[in-house]
Order: C-alpha cells, then structure tokens, then sequence
C-alpha cells in the first residue's frame, strides 16, 4: 500500500501490519477476527492472513474457546518480535525526522535570503510540525496553513482555512508543502493559483516540478 508518492514509512507495510497485530493481541482476551481487524484498522481479510502468517512463524498460538470462538495469544518468540520491531520504527522515525528537519531547514534558509516574510505551510500533519520547529530556527513567522480537506480552525495556534484564495487575502509571498497525502496532486493544486517559483518543496516528497518536470532527488 505504500505509494512513492507519499512519505517513506518508517516501517514497510508487513512489518508494520505485523507490529499492530501484535500490540492488539497484548491483551490476550478472546477475540474475533472481525473485532481484530477494526482495532487494527485493516480489511478482514488482511488480518486473516496476518495471523496465518503469525501462528505459521511462531508469533502467535491459537487456541478455541466457547461459542466456537478463538482466543489469540503472543508466544515469546512474538513478544520478542514486536520489541524488534518498535525498536526498528523509532529507529527509522528518527532517521525519517532527520532527514525532513534538516529538508526543512534548507527551505526556510532560501526563504530568509530571499528576505520572503508572508509564509504558509500547504497540509496540516507532522510535516507540518517539522516545517514550524525550523521556522522558530530562522526567525520565520508562518502567516496561515491552507489545507482543502481539513476542519481544524488553527493547527499549533496557527490560522488553517480551506481555502486557496486566502493565499492571496494575507498577502502570502511563499507556500511550503507540507502534505504526505498525494503530495504532486497538492503541489499542482497550489501551483496552479501561485506563482511555482514560490512554492516550496522537501525533496523527501519526490514531487516533480514545474515547468521542466525534473524530479526532485
């Protein structure tokens, strides 16, 4: 499911899948497959094999209990995977974290030499949280964060409107992307009612650019 448009995960999808599947069956109570699926937020069918996967590999045992229901339980050797695995996702998130703090950081470099002072990030998230700790780094007061599909009236005690035509109502000189879902969709969505020269873009978001179309690496 991951999508090369959108940030890396800091965990491959399996491994991910794997590591929800065995934080909900911590617990050890009896549990359908269908309530396992919602609490892990993946189709029935997935979870299935999920667990195929994890009883075949020794994460997990099964075992029945009444009303022709089962009871799912971490072996040892599951507890011991899943500790691998937390510690694989803080060590990637970390790396991931890096990597757009110092993204960011660049971004806002090129904006305080080009003496650009109306900023807006586009996408309310954790990119966004990046994006703000390297403005308080250079000084840079973000104006408004646009984001089409979000309802929040102020994200950290920022402004967020819905709304492209405030770019223009607060006077903004420059827009930071700052949205994982479908980034070069959001990208041709602000350049297309900003100037592209003034749009702004983590190279982690591989989003191609106009007006040639070179990818950023």
């Amino acid at each position: 499911m991951p999508d090369p448009n959108n940030v890396p995960e800091a965990l491959k999808f399996s491994d991910r899948a794997t590591l929800d599947l065995l934080v909900a069956l911590e617990s050890g109570y009896p549990e359908t497959q269908r309530g396992l699926a919602i609490r892990i937020g993946a189709a029935l069918g997935l979870t299935n094999s999920l667990l195929k996967r994890a009883v075949r590999k020794g994460l997990v045992k099964v075992q029945k209990v009444p009303a022709k229901r089962f009871a799912y339980f971490v072996t040892p050797k599951g507890f011991s995977e899943k500790s691998q695995l937390v510690a694989q996702y803080l060590s990637s998130s970390l790396s991931f974290f890096r990597r757009a703090r110092s993204e960011y950081s660049e971004i806002f470099s090129q904006i305080k030499t080009k003496k650009y002072t109306q900023v807006a990030l586009f996408g309310v998230g954790e990119l966004a949280e990046i994006a703000l700790l390297s403005a308080q780094e250079y000084q840079i007061e973000i104006s408004i964060i646009i984001d089409p599909s979000s309802h929040l009236s102020h994200f950290v005690g920022i402004p967020v409107s819905n709304s492209l035509e405030d770019l223009v109502e607060k006077g903004v000189e420059a827009v930071i992307l700052t949205i994982s879902d479908n980034p070069q969709e959001a990208y041709g969505l602000v350049s297309g009612h900003f100037c592209f020269e003034r749009v702004f873009v983590a190279p982690l978001l591989h989003v191609k650019r106009e007006p040639n179309g070179d990818a950023e690496t």
